[in-house]
């Protein structure tokens, strides 16, 4: 069974929906069955390399919204977080565009590091207040994940797996998902949003019975007991 997973590093929901459906996937029956396959996407792909401002200025002036209504955004947001078990701290949320993070998570993919990298992504970028824009973070954190140190500045020296990243946002599109996380299971079954551990446990269930349906083998009558007694 495979499941997609289009996310951004720079979406708090996207940190949190992955803690929920990792708990539902710890106790699936046939997780060691599940191919996880982490998708690009991008909130904001218009937004310059580094903002000059805090997240709370970034959501209020960009976007429009006012700064007590966001503050409140932050407040709720954090709380659900912190219901998984994260620390979320956007007062040192530094802003930046997410696109060389996803195409390092591409890179770390090429290396089975996938998971790893964006992991250690949205936790820098919302626990740590670390900066997913910069050169320096992105080349440290490759070296942390076990590339070699060419192979991390080829990112910044030609634009490999820039495609991949724009094609993973272009399909998002030809699906019509519009927002993330996104959940996709066999290119069949949606899931939008940090659903709660037991919607992604239903729909790990309902999956997998359908792709794999019991088939009855024995072709004679045999002994059983019903809900009416035994048969004699």
């Amino acid at each position: 069974m495979k499941i997609e997973i289009w996310s951004d590093v720079a979406c708090p929901w996207c940190y949190i929906g992955k803690r929920r459906f990792e708990s539902a996937l710890a106790a699936f029956q046939h997780r060691d069955s599940v191919e996880v396959v982490w998708r690009s996407y991008q909130l904001d792909p218009g937004l310059p390399e580094h903002y000059d401002g805090t997240e709370l200025e970034y959501l209020s002036t960009r976007k429009g919204m006012p700064a007590q209504q966001v503050s409140q955004m932050f407040d709720h947001v954090a709380q659900q977080a912190k219901g998984e078990g994260l620390n979320y701290r956007f007062d040192s949320v530094v802003v930046a565009n997410s696109f060389n993070a996803h195409r390092l998570i591409h890179l770390a993919a090429a290396h089975g590091k996938q998971d790893a990298a964006k992991e250690r992504l949205l936790s820098d970028h919302f626990e740590h207040g670390k900066d997913i824009g910069s050169r320096g973070y992105l080349m440290s954190l490759a070296l942390d994940l076990g590339i070699s140190q060419p192979e991390a500045e080829e990112l910044f020296t030609t634009d490999k797996f820039a495609d991949d990243v724009r094609s993973d946002i272009q399909e998002a599109r030809s699906l019509g998902i519009s927002g993330v996380p996104f959940f996709v299971i066999d290119r069949k079954y949606g899931l939008s949003g940090a659903q709660p551990v037991e919607t992604f446990t239903a729909a790990l269930d309902q999956a997998w019975q359908e792709s794999n349906p019991l088939v009855l083998v024995n072709s004679a009558d045999g002994g059983a007991c019903g809900p009416d007694g035994c048969q004699v």
